[in-house]
């Protein structure tokens, strides 16, 4: 459908969305600073949404709080620049036109969503954390350096994972819906190749079950003793010529046995 939807709608991506929504931000941030914006009419609060003030659908994307502390500013630089960093990654992988649909889905679902808190405000935290967990998802082995320590963004997107788990759990109504909507569009984006995966993974685990049984079984067993070449690995076992079938005799008993006859014979 995507790939449909891409032939027709393709002409009309932005690309370097990333890049617009940092600028945005940062404008925000810098009018706010010297009060020539009210962060109060910036974010997206439902039930003033449905009495007229549709900019909030927009500028809600561009809230941010500005930092407490001097310091603080040093994360929030820090924040937009991976926000940019694998947002850029998943535009040149996927193309802008998946990008803007991976965020207009987020988007869409979370001003949809956002009703059932009608009086709440509603931020965009949690959209531009999506596409944390999409880099993440496609690049689990990136590296980030911590401090002065190197970790993969699977472990950190694990540890996100569980604050989104418990902030729905505990949550206000709208901090549900707001995780709600980035992961239904992850879910979207990532829930059948999940399966796949899975699927493969559960086959892939019957095979290696399969050829650990197999190894577990010897290969040779004397007909007469019964001695294999796993109790006995020092053993050279041969196969009597004489016999019917393919019998197997340890040193012992290979010039040593009574042969086995066909029943055909046995009869004659």
């Amino acid at each position: 459908m995507l790939n449909r939807l891409e032939r027709i709608f393709g002409r009309f991506a932005i690309p370097n969305l990333s890049v617009y929504f940092v600028i945005g931000q940062v404008f925000v941030l810098l009018a706010a600073m010297v009060q020539l914006v009210d962060l109060e009419n910036v974010v997206l609060v439902p039930s003033l949404l449905a009495h007229g003030q549709w900019w909030r659908a927009i500028t809600f994307l561009f809230f941010v709080l500005p930092p407490a502390k001097a310091y603080s500013y040093i994360f929030l630089v820090i924040k937009w620049y991976l926000f940019y960093l694998m947002g850029n990654a998943l535009e040149h992988y996927w193309g802008s036109f998946r990008y803007n649909v991976f965020l207009g889905c987020s988007i869409l679902l979370t001003i949809g969503l956002a009703f059932f808190a009608p009086l709440e405000p509603v931020t965009n935290t949690y959209i531009l954390m999506s596409v944390f967990f999409a880099f993440a998802y496609l690049n689990p082995d990136f590296e980030l350096l911590l401090i002065v320590i190197p970790v993969k963004v699977k472990w950190l997107a694990l540890l996100e994972a569980i604050f989104w788990v418990l902030g729905f759990i505990l949550g206000s109504t709208a901090t549900r819906v707001q995780i709600a909507a980035p992961t239904l569009t992850l879910v979207l984006f990532f829930g059948a190749d999940v399966v796949r995966s899975m699927s493969q993974g559960r086959r892939a685990a019957v095979r290696r079950a399969e050829r650990t049984k197999e190894q577990a079984q010897p290969r040779h067993v004397c007909h007469v003793c019964g001695k294999t070449d796993l109790t006995n690995p020092e053993l050279d076992f041969r196969y009597c010529s004489k016999c019917a079938g393919d019998q197997c005799y340890c040193p012992d008993h290979i010039q040593n046995h009574a042969h086995v006859v066909a029943p055909e014979n046995q009869s004659g």
